[in-house]
């Protein structure tokens, strides 16, 4: 009980914070000298802090407004895609404090090698967190690929060339040590930016969604009523591996005609006739100037998008679409097929409304973090076990 209503105090004031305790009772239901204590608590434990008198004009007897703290414990979010590693750091209050990327060719190198430089980039984060009064809570890692239900073994990825990789041989001791934070999680980076957008979406985010994002591949992820659906073995959400052309491209998972071979970012520069190297900015630039191949191109992503999203839309209705990563830099040409063909194939309409995420390529990392930032709303009580260690 005691766990349960400090969690419920930081997340009120994480929610609609700065709050006095009196408001912070009120939003909870509990007494006042109940909020009291636990505020005591979590302060004395470095999560809440008290920022001076509350604003003139609160009823009642003035009292002192709490924020969650700047410094103590933070999320460690990384990152490994394709083409490039990133790390960052999140405070309680949900600002990145420190980050650090690379490119990188992770295709098909050995994990082991991949590995060691994400935990450099680790350590220097850490360092960087660590200066600004910061320390980890945890690390999370978002990759491009199937993970393991409640493991950190990426079971395959094969846009990394990767099958039954245990990440925690690697990163607890090859960062700064495991007693730096508490735990390691692992997810796809889809489901990892699917999060994002539901806790960093504001108060009119949708609750009931279907998040989409590509880079090399596409990434998909089901919300419902604020949950993330990760079936049983947790490898729910592969919109990516949908076929939407019968017998069509041969694909890194072994089947053909997956809608990744026909929407993700080198099948679309390579149906546009442009390299790989060139990327999604040129390819933007292109289609501002109204070329007509990468014009042509990007409606018949649009419309195997389309085509796979009204399997999805017509068995789990959903409030929303969410496009993220280049999908999202790429709606203004994407949307209009995408569009057409759900109206074309869809048993209902109005059909669920699309919204092009606003967090860019950022999604998964961001969603990393934050879910470290979470688990400490979550379970303060260990969060301040480790503050006293």
């Amino acid at each position: 009980m005691r766990q349960r209503n400090l969690s419920l105090v930081l997340h009120a004031v994480a929610a609609h914070g700065p709050l006095s305790r009196a408001e912070v009772a009120g939003r909870i239901g509990l007494t006042r000298a109940a909020v009291s204590t636990l505020v005591d608590e979590l302060t004395r434990g470095g999560l809440l802090v008290e920022l001076g008198r509350t604003r003139p004009g609160t009823v009642g007897r003035p009292g002192s407004a709490l924020a969650l703290s700047e410094q103590g414990p933070a999320g460690l979010g990384a990152e490994i895609g394709v083409d490039h590693l990133a790390v960052c750091a999140v405070d309680l209050r949900g600002r990145v404090r420190a980050r650090a990327e690379r490119a990188a060719t992770n295709r098909d190198s050995a994990p082991g090698r991949v590995l060691r430089r994400l935990a450099e980039l680790v350590r220097r984060v850490e360092a960087d967190a660590k200066r600004e009064g910061l320390r980890p809570a945890g690390l999370a890692v978002a990759v491009p690929g199937l993970v393991a239900r409640d493991a950190a073994t990426v079971v395959r990825a094969p846009n990394l060339g990767w099958q039954d990789v245990d990440l925690s041989r690697w990163l607890p001791g090859e960062a700064a040590g495991p007693a730096v934070w508490t735990g390691l999680s692992v997810d796809n980076e889809a489901n990892f930016g699917a999060l994002a957008e539901l806790w960093l979406g504001g108060a009119e985010s949708p609750r009931d969604f279907v998040h989409v994002s590509a880079e090399i591949g596409i990434g998909g992820a089901v919300v419902l009523n604020g949950e993330l659906l990760r079936g049983i073995r947790g490898f729910a959400g592969e919109l990516g591996h949908v076929p939407v052309r019968a017998e069509g491209h041969p694909c890194a998972c072994g089947g053909r005609g997956c809608l990744e071979q026909y929407a993700g970012e080198e099948a679309v520069l390579r149906a546009a006739g442009m390299t790989a190297g060139e990327g999604i900015p040129r390819l933007r630039a292109r289609a501002a100037d109204g070329d007509a191949a990468v014009l042509r191109a990007l409606r018949g992503a649009g419309s195997a998008l389309g085509a796979a999203l009204a399997g999805v839309v017509n068995l789990l209705d959903p409030q929303a679409v969410v496009l993220g990563g280049a999908l999202a830099e790429l709606s203004p040409w994407l949307l209009p097929a995408t569009e057409r063909e759900l109206a074309r194939r869809l048993a209902a309409r109005p059909y669920s409304e699309i919204v092009v995420s606003t967090l860019g390529r950022d999604g998964p990392l961001l969603g990393a973090a934050h879910s470290v930032v979470q688990g400490v709303l979550n379970d303060p009580m260990r969060a301040m076990r480790g503050n006293s260690a």
